[in-house]
């Protein structure tokens, strides 16, 4: 199994690099916390512009038609320079779920939108009690005529703000897994925003208010009371598409800790002589090769669609999530107190990775998915048998 990048792939890293150079590397996120939204739009149309937005959509609809693997490299550099904005859960969630369940009406419109990077997704699935469960979906839709009204709340919506279509998970039955899946588009509905405190500045988080939207049917996503399976399966790549953005940051930090280590002087001598940092920073490249590695077999069991698939997404995520934490925070402690400071890059990562933390769950909820995804499989073996 080979898991280097293609030729293709390498094309497509270095086009990444040089673009968000070109556009200011880490002073990205710097100017986007500092309010200066303006640099989202130009580094988005700049993406659209080489085609960045269609990766994962066919040909038919404008895209290039290609797979989670293409994304890998992609997702590396953005996550390297903690890049703002909905792209992940526009091109790993949104757009294979159009491709797969969306109907031919809603392929030609969101698709051909999405490719030319005009149309913009997020989720909207969060509630009150902060579970990701179908039990905890209490955003009701009310079926009237051709139309579904919409009475509820979402909180901590992605760039809600920002995008042009919601993905959102609404109760339309009376059992706990009658949920289905609404494309609310913020240009033909009236939604009420209202921005929330985020630790990570860069990943703006919005409350989202329904109150008696009316949403035409013909957006349904899929089958009605069939939404919850649809989002596991799309939550799968966009889990394994954070996995690939997070060991992009986990990079960047270990290459700025050795640099640091090799710079900063105590005591007459580099601070990375001192045992205590070299094995911190040892211990970063190894959760860095480890990480890289599950990270790119879960792209490949999702591109491939494995019968591992749910595991070895889990693994990375759970895995990833937490070494990108301790890596942030130990290139924290190596850089002293000059690395709580605004002047320097370290915050930026340990608030995005504190951030992915509990996004869609923990990483102990992964571990418990792997549990079953394991308990399931040697079930279905041994009734093989």
């Amino acid at each position: 199994m080979e898991f280097a990048l293609n030729e293709e792939q390498q094309l497509f890293q270095r086009q990444t690099q040089q673009i968000i150079k070109s556009k200011g590397d880490l002073e990205i996120p710097r100017a986007y916390s500092e309010g200066k939204e303006e640099v989202l739009d130009d580094l988005w149309t700049g993406l659209a512009e080489l085609g960045y937005m269609g990766i994962t959509v066919s040909e038919s609809y404008g895209g290039l038609g290609m797979g989670p693997l293409t994304l890998v490299p992609i997702l590396e550099e953005m996550g390297r320079a903690v890049i703002p904005g909905p792209y992940i859960e526009t091109v790993s969630f949104a757009a294979p779920l159009l491709e797969k369940y969306g109907s031919t009406e809603q392929k030609e419109k969101y698709l051909t939108e999405l490719a030319t990077g005009e149309r913009k997704f997020s989720l909207a699935l969060l509630e009150g009690n902060g579970e990701y469960a179908p039990s905890n979906i209490n955003v009701r839709a009310t079926e009237k005529g051709n139309e579904y009204v919409l009475s509820g709340e979402k909180i901590l919506v992605a760039h809600a703000d920002f995008v042009d279509t919601l993905i959102v998970p609404v109760r339309t039955g009376m059992s706990e897994q009658d949920i289905s899946l609404l494309l609310v588009d913020r240009d033909s509905t009236t939604l009420q925003l209202e921005k929330q405190i985020s630790m990570d500045e860069t990943r703006k988080m919005v409350k989202v208010t329904f109150n008696d939207v009316a949403v035409p049917k013909s957006q349904l996503l899929g089958q009605e009371n069939a939404g919850w399976e649809l989002l596991e399966i799309g939550v799968r790549g966009l889990n394994a598409a954070l996995c690939s953005n997070m060991v992009g940051g986990m990079e960047r930090i270990v290459e700025t800790a050795t640099e640091y280590a090799n710079t900063r002087v105590q005591f007459g001598q580099p601070i990375g002589r001192f045992q205590a940092v070299k094995h911190k920073i040892v211990e970063m490249k190894m959760n860095l090769e480890t990480g890289r590695s599950l990270s790119y077999y879960a792209g490949w069991a999702l591109e491939n669609n494995t019968e591992d698939v749910v595991e070895a997404i889990a693994m990375a995520r759970s895995l990833i999530t937490e070494a990108f934490i301790k890596s942030a925070n130990d290139n924290v402690q190596i850089h002293g107190g000059m690395g709580f400071t605004w002047e320097f890059d370290c915050h930026f990562f340990l608030k995005r990775a504190k951030t992915l933390e509990n996004y869609l769950g923990s990483p102990e909820d992964y571990r418990e998915e792997i549990v079953n995804a394991l308990v399931s499989d040697k079930e279905s073996v041994a009734v093989g048998r």
